[in-house]
């Protein structure tokens, strides 16, 4: 670490270390809350902790926080009461979740004369403040609840700093698929630099092992994988070859670009449940288990742009990962309650993806470790190279996993009707992703980022504009085919509902699973044709109703514009456009 960096991460430390709390003709100064500390380099990866739901009731109570961490970051933290961070949130299929979320951040060098921030009494409506970087909220990411105040908006609901937590009051739907989701904040042009700082939680609804009896009594583990900006952002790359190193080349956001070799720099750190996995060492985190046990291993994606293909290896040989849920849904076969496992040698995850998997641990004494592979981003992506998480160690004194499926499932009951793929679109929309420079005369300009739907001209999302983007009915069910028109990968992504993904660069799909977030292929530039896929959009569930937004989950391009809105009307309604 540079002496340069060294002062600015002390006057950050400085700076986050105190509040200012302003009284009549009297400035003091008391300590303001900090995250918890967080795992060293190569330590034991522990499961988040968990909360459950008792008699079909979840009360969460969560201190939002910042404060410079010892890597010299900058920590966003969800905390409990008892202090533990980032609680895996346990939750049946027609539960209650009431979730107070207290906002803790501490406006940064406050002046004796500014104005007080409004607050959000518990009760209170939304929208009481402008969005500024001490405003946040929560979207429960996956859940088909509806996006009014108090469950799932994001478009209006802006939490500011106040004595007072604001509510969250929703009920899980009883046909909510049984899986894996997650709750992160959403505050537009914020987004990234809080989930970069670690805001981000694991959300379980119970009964994946109703919807595929095989997995009946499996030891469970939950892996939350987080990026992070560089803790040795000047360190060189350890030279695994006679080739030299690739040159480091960055966007105008100053992102590492795709050096296109599967290795040099990358543009993010990554952790696994905290503990950290640094460049240029990658020193891995240790997972330990008892050889030959089968477990599910429930993996999230929470990285603000890094992509995931998450790959197995005993002794340098792939092992098979047998996906059995996607996104949130348990693998099926065109809507046939027969579940099955997918068995698959590498598992791509795009940001805010998530997969479960049955693995294998490995035999007494072999090298066992789980890795990322090099994602091929494009020319104008952030660089995600080859590179370690965690070592996987077999050790017979290891102990039992704290969470197992149920041992004596019933077969889940109950669905969502007809299967997606056996209904007919009432009709075919195209939207495409693009990009330009914000100043075209300045090499050095930032990006500005869009999505925009075919005939219209591509424009920044407007948080304080009234007129969605796309207008469906409840109902409906819709093909969009999404185009990208830029040179790298983006990950498209919708509130409020899954979709089917039919086609691939024009080469149908069967595939026996829904998704709420796809990537979509980088274009190179000089084809006629753009790379895009083609979704079946399903608006059928009542919660559908309302105005929520989809976006690229890559968040530092959504906080730079990359975002539309859609309103669903209820169905008796028309809809004009």
């Amino acid at each position: 670490m540079s002496r340069e960096r060294d002062a600015r991460v002390a006057r950050r430390g400085r700076l986050g270390l105190l509040a200012v709390v302003l009284l009549p003709g009297v400035i003091q100064a008391q300590p303001a809350p900090s995250c918890p500390s967080r795992p060293e380099v190569g330590a034991l990866v522990s499961d988040p902790p968990a909360l459950r739901s008792v008699r079909g009731v979840l009360r969460v109570e969560l201190d939002y926080r910042s404060s410079p961490g010892a890597d010299g970051q900058m920590h966003y933290c969800y905390v409990t009461p008892q202090g533990a961070e980032a609680p895996t949130l346990r939750v049946q299929r027609g539960d209650l979740l009431i979730l107070a979320l207290k906002n803790e951040l501490v406006p940064a060098a406050p002046a004796a004369s500014a104005p007080s921030m409004p607050t959000h009494p518990a009760t209170g409506e939304c929208a009481a403040t402008a969005m500024s970087p001490v405003i946040t909220n929560l979207h429960f990411h996956g859940l088909s609840v509806p996006a009014r105040c108090h469950q799932d908006d994001v478009l209006h609901t802006l939490i500011a700093p106040a004595p007072t937590p604001f509510e969250y009051r929703f009920r899980i739907p009883a046909n909510e698929p049984p899986g894996l989701y997650w709750y992160h904040p959403h505050v537009h042009g914020f987004t990234n630099a809080q989930v970069l700082g670690g805001a981000s939680g694991a959300l379980i609804v119970e009964g994946l092992d109703l919807a595929i009896p095989s997995l009946a009594g499996l030891p469970e583990r939950v892996f939350v994988i987080r990026d992070q900006e560089l803790i040795h952002p000047d360190a060189i790359p350890v030279q695994t070859s006679s080739m030299p190193a690739p040159m480091v080349m960055r966007d105008p956001e100053g992102d590492i670009l795709n050096t296109g070799t599967g290795g040099g720099k990358p543009a993010k750190d990554l952790s696994i449940n905290f503990v950290p996995v640094p460049f240029p060492s990658y020193e891995p985190a240790q997972i330990r288990m008892r050889a030959g046990e089968r477990q599910l291993w429930r993996i999230l994606n929470a990285s603000a742009i890094t992509y995931l293909d998450l790959q197995l290896l005993v002794n340098d040989e792939l092992q098979a990962l047998g996906v059995v849920a996607l996104d949130g849904v348990p693998i099926n076969e065109d809507g046939d309650l027969r579940r099955r496992a997918l068995w698959q040698s590498h598992a791509l995850i795009p940001p805010a993806g998530r997969i479960e998997v049955i693995i294998t641990s490995p035999p007494p004494g072999a090298k066992a470790s789980l890795v990322t592979r090099t994602v091929d981003t494009g020319p104008a992506g952030e660089n995600d190279p080859t590179r370690p998480l965690a070592s996987i160690i077999t050790d017979p004194d290891a102990p039992p996993a704290t969470e197992h499926l149920d041992s004596t499932p019933q077969p889940l009951r109950g669905s969502r009707g007809r299967w997606l793929g056996d209904v007919e679109p009432v009709r075919t929309r195209t939207l495409y992703f693009s990009e330009r420079p914000h100043d075209p005369g300045d090499p050095h300009s930032r990006t500005d980022f869009f999505i925009t739907l075919e005939g219209y001209a591509p424009k920044l999302f407007d948080p304080s504009s009234k007129m969605p983007d796309v207008v469906v009915r409840q109902g409906d069910v819709e093909d969009w085919i999404v185009e990208n028109r830029t040179m790298e990968l983006h990950a498209f992504h919708i509130h409020q509902i899954h979709f089917l993904l039919e086609q691939w660069n024009g080469i149908p799909l069967q595939e026996p699973y829904l998704r709420d977030t796809v990537n979509v292929a980088y274009w190179d530039g000089k084809s006629a044709q753009y790379p895009s896929v083609r979704l079946r959009m399903d608006f059928r569930d009542p919660n559908a109703v309302g105005t929520f937004v989809y976006h690229c989950h890559l968040l530092e391009h959504e906080d730079g514009g990359m975002m539309g809105v859609i309103r669903v009307e209820p169905r008796r309604q028309q809809v004009r456009r």
